[in-house]
């Protein structure tokens, strides 16, 4: 899509930003101005999510606590930032790709090597489908699996009881746990179950409106939990539901289905309108240059792609034949290590008090799973730091390019740092790089507050990035009566309603509002995939904009006298 209809056409237009693609194509101050915050939003929201994943790798490799690691990781990219412009970035981007495919395809090669004797993933992983499918039926009727279900059914259903009536519950639950704490002082207990014990009171939410969000979560995780495989469907099936089941199951295949295309659709109209990636077609020489680096982009990343399924399959065979099962006394360290720089990425838990580690009782978090692999599949420990400087490498790579994007955003697109309307090249550029600093420590300041995972914010920002660019760009290179007033109407209608929709369908929006979980999701989208919404919102309200409000044609203006004495030479 972006070979065929972006890529080309900007290159030919020798502009610099993609906001100067809307400046000049439409004219004005309000398109520019209004691509060059949407560029912002979508960039920064980018750029959070990747210092999110290098505070992950920093503070697993060094020990130190998350929002340190946030810090290590910060220097490393305004370092890469820096020491350049936009050729420093390239050329650096260039050396981070090449230690991103050997961190991902080393891997996932030799784990292949390891199971099936071949290095050839995407060629192999097809035999540990059945075996996959043959241990998902064992773990379903496993009686030790059916004791952990029904703990977490059980859990589910006091959870469901607390919130009949939350004052009264939080107060209850307050009272018992001071008691108990008086109870083990006044036995002379052991210092760690005093400590143990006021932590479980200090852990209570501080009012009823606190409580009821906590618990309503954590109710709909535990019965989650409570299903077969702890709610993953079978990997075999291509989406969740049956489509000749019940009515629920039959509407779960619907939503299914539907979110698969709408996230399928965000992603490739976002590719077409991102602006740090669009921007690098103003660095080759030519409108085929261009063409025939998308070509090759395409190339490696079908790579990678095609190996990201085998790397989900021999994974999930690893934790089912070799994981589960072991005792806990015996668990691998790596557990504990990840669980350590976060809790949420690793959960592990002896609900049946068995002392066995079922497939019920392990959690693992989606944002861990590609950086656990060598140490998941008992690879050798320098595997583990290639993987670890893969991630750092793509993180710094993409995060360059957005941190560029915002800065001449900040400083070209809306003209900040102008003096009587005359830009100073030295001025702009020592701007562009405060501008850089205070955007990169915003955006370390939010990831410290883990907002969502990676995966959320990323395609977050490729939703804001379809709806707020894409209908503009393909209308304006392909329809020449599109107007101006058209395209900024496209840009705020297909921005609000991709916003607006992600921020109504947050859980603490939802909370705070007292409404039911997922009751305004339309068609069941997921608020990840708002951009199916906005931008067809973009591209009707560009058409009514431009027939409501048509350009007018130009007129040409009055030429000056000449001030030739010799006009006829």
């Amino acid at each position: 899509m972006v070979a065929l209809l972006i890529a080309p056409h900007l290159r030919s237009m020798t502009l610099y930003t993609l906001p100067d693609f809307f400046s000049q194509r439409f004219g004005g101050r309000w398109p520019r101005l209004l691509a060059a915050w949407s560029a912002i939003l979508c960039s920064f929201t980018y750029v959070v999510a990747q210092i999110y994943g290098v505070g992950l790798i920093a503070s697993r490799l060094t020990g130190v606590q998350f929002e340190i690691g946030i810090l290590l990781g910060l220097g490393g990219i305004l370092l890469c930032s820096f020491l350049g412009g936009m050729r420093a970035i390239t050329w650096t981007q260039v050396a981070q790709y090449i230690i991103l495919m050997m961190a991902f395809l080393i891997p996932v090669s030799w784990l292949a090597y390891k199971q099936l004797g071949t290095p050839l993933a995407p060629l192999a992983y097809g035999t540990q489908l059945s075996k996959i499918a043959d241990l998902e039926q064992k773990l379903i009727s496993d009686p030790a699996e059916l004791a952990v279900r029904k703990e977490y059914l059980r859990r589910a259903d006091a959870l469901r009881s607390k919130l009949e009536n939350v004052e009264a519950s939080l107060q209850n639950e307050r009272y018992m746990l001071e008691q108990h704490v008086r109870d083990l002082k006044l036995q002379n207990a052991e210092f760690s179950a005093i400590t143990k014990a006021r932590r479980d009171l200090q852990a209570l939410p501080k009012n009823a409106t606190e409580a009821k969000e906590i618990w309503q979560k954590s109710m709909l995780e535990n019965y989650e939990r409570s299903k077969p495989l702890g709610g993953m469907p079978l990997h075999g099936k291509a989406f969740q539901g049956e489509p000749d089941g019940t009515p629920q199951e039959q509407e779960l295949f619907q939503h299914s289905r539907i979110n698969f295309v709408a996230l399928i659709f965000c992603l490739m109209a976002g590719t077409a309108g991102l602006p740090h990636l669009l921007t690098r077609f103003y660095t080759v020489p030519n409108e085929a240059e261009a063409r025939l680096s998308v070509a090759w982009s395409l190339f490696f990343i079908v790579i990678l792609y095609l190996s990201a399924p085998a790397l989900a399959v021999l994974v999930k065979f690893e934790v089912m034949n070799n994981l589960v099962g072991s005792s806990f006394s015996e668990l691998p360290h790596w557990l504990a290590q990840w669980s350590r720089v976060d809790s949420a990425l690793v959960e592990v838990t002896d609900v049946n008090l068995d002392g066995i580690l079922q497939f019920g009782e392990l959690k693992l978090g989606a944002d861990m799973i590609m950086l656990a692999s060598p140490e998941l599949a008992g690879l050798p420990y320098v595997i583990s730091g290639l993987v670890a400087a893969g991630g750092f490498a793509a993180a710094l790579s993409t995060a360059d390019g957005l941190l560029l994007s915002i800065s001449n955003a900040f400083v070209h697109d809306m003209r900040l740092g102008m003096k009587n309307g005359v830009e100073s090249q030295d001025g702009r550029v020592i701007l562009s790089k405060f501008a850089l600093l205070a955007v990169a420590m915003c955006a370390a300041l939010v990831a410290a507050w883990k907002p969502a995972q990676i995966l959320a914010l990323v395609s977050a920002s490729f939703s804001l990035a379809a709806s707020a660019f894409f209908p503009g760009m393909v209308m304006g290179i392909f329809w020449q009566r599109a107007s101006r007033k058209g395209v900024v109407l496209g840009m705020l209608l297909g921005l609000i309603t991709t916003l607006l929709y992600m921020t109504l369908n947050l859980p603490s929006v939802r909370a705070a509002f007292h409404w039911p979980a997922d009751s305004g999701l339309f068609l069941g989208i997921q608020p990840i995939s708002a951009g199916i919404l906005g931008a067809p919102v973009g591209f009707l309200a560009i058409l009514l904009g431009t027939w409501v409000w048509p350009d007018r044609p130009m007129t040409p203006e009055p030429q000056a006298p000449s001030q030739n004495p010799y006009p006829g030479l």
